[in-house]
């Protein structure tokens, strides 16, 4: 998850208590209470969650693969970086190609445009993100106040726009749905006016669903083992409190496996419906290659028109852009959902795992659409050209420009 937080916790040994506890080594008097009572003293004074370091003896996600995580996690901010260039760049061309004049008519390629700005959002703030992190200072234990700042910052900006691109993607499936399901309605049920609403929505809806977040989430304060000792600043959350849970289970189930369901669903219709096609295809081929026996009567082969092929090769694509949604985000909410019912121990020792790792898919995610526009739309491949030899597009009547879809 794009929005997951890290953590920096550390435990400290200060000399502001250190008399308290010289007094009770040397007092052989001294009983448990009043060390469980200085223990809980320094505890609150410096916002120590010794708690989670008991998290370490669980048995959440044990095993040879834990290893085999760790060792992507320490070269994540390599590739991460390696994505967010390509992703920044691809979709960048995807936003010139789409609003070019012969594409920009469709409302299907007005939701992609946004979802491809979206996108270019999310990976050119993750560069100085991951740059800091991972390449300059990687285990870097001293984080400062302005650090904190930005990682909440981080946190809430990626959140917003990563769930803005969900509710991109499940529009684009739903006004695919329509397209094929009601053909005859297509135009009313998918106008400009409601294409233009859609888009809105999916960026006024982020804020909204990521209130909890909001509350859950601050900049604490601690201390590390170094003499003297060093002040760090880290963001975490309140594991206490019924907010907490809320927050996990909105996030898990509102915004992420609500809308992998729906998009399941969908995409298997659309699956169904292209694989009839194929097979009304390969029927009519094998009707059209029987001999006539001298009758006249014969029908000729018969000819799938241009906008039957424009529309199969739209729906495979939107199928294969879905589909590697589903494989990014059906994880993340099932880990998310896990983490809300099992606690903040699942959460440290599954969740904060593989976090970089989810991370790195949905950063591909969002690049890899552009290699998948070019692969399965001739349009898109003739204007891309278009813009990048500078040449004069072919002249188009209304009509084209009106049922053109990448």
């Amino acid at each position: 998850m794009l929005e997951r937080q890290r953590y920096n916790t550390t435990y400290n040994d200060t000399d502001v208590d250190n008399t308290r506890l010289i007094s009770l080594l040397t007092n052989n008097n001294s009983d448990i209470g009043e060390w469980l009572k200085v223990l809980e003293d320094m505890r609150s004074k410096y916002n120590i969650t010794v708690s989670v370091k008991g998290c370490d003896f669980t048995d959440y996600c044990a095993g040879e693969f834990r290893s085999v995580i760790l060792a992507y996690n320490s070269v994540h901010g390599y590739i991460s970086f390696l994505i967010c260039l390509f992703g920044t760049l691809a979709n960048a061309l995807n936003v010139a190609v789409l609003t070019r004049r012969d594409l920009a008519a469709a409302p299907i390629n007005r939701l992609l445009k946004w979802l491809a700005v979206a996108d270019v959002f999310v990976m050119l703030e993750y560069v100085p993100f991951s740059i800091y992190r991972y390449l300059l200072f990687p285990g870097q234990a001293e984080r400062p106040y302005s650090w904190a700042v930005f990682m909440l910052f981080h946190m809430h900006f990626t959140q917003l726009l990563h769930t803005a691109s969900i509710l991109l993607t499940l529009t684009l499936a739903i006004w695919r749905y329509l397209a094929i399901k009601y053909p005859s309605h297509g135009a009313s049920l998918c106008s400009d006016r409601r294409c233009s609403l859609a888009i809105l929505c999916s960026f006024l809806l982020p804020p909204v669903l990521c209130i909890p977040s909001y509350f859950v989430f601050s900049i604490h304060q601690d201390y590390t083992f170094d003499r003297p000792p060093l002040k760090v600043y880290y963001v975490d959350s309140n594991y206490d409190g019924s907010l907490y849970q809320i927050n996990f289970w909105v996030h898990a189930v509102v915004i992420k496996l609500l809308p992998c369901v729906i998009l399941t669903v969908i995409s298997a219709w659309l699956i169904r419906v292209l694989y009839r096609t194929k097979s009304r295809k390969k029927a009519l081929k094998g009707y059209n290659a029987c001999p006539s026996n001298g009758n006249i009567f014969t029908r000729k082969p018969t000819k799938r028109s241009k906008a039957e092929r424009r529309t199969d090769r739209t729906t495979r694509m939107l199928v294969a852009v879905l589909l590697l949604f589903l494989l990014t985000e059906f994880p993340q909410g099932i880990l998310g959902l896990l983490s809300g019912m099992l606690g903040r121990c699942f959460f440290k020792r599954c969740y904060d795992l593989f976090g970089e790792m989810m991370d790195a898919l949905a950063l591909l995610n969002g690049a890899i659409n552009f290699v998948l526009y070019c692969a399965m739309s001739k349009q898109f491949r003739t204007t891309f050209r278009q813009i990048l030899w500078r040449e004069k597009p072919r002249a188009s009547s209304q009509t084209e420009l009106q049922t053109t879809y990448v």
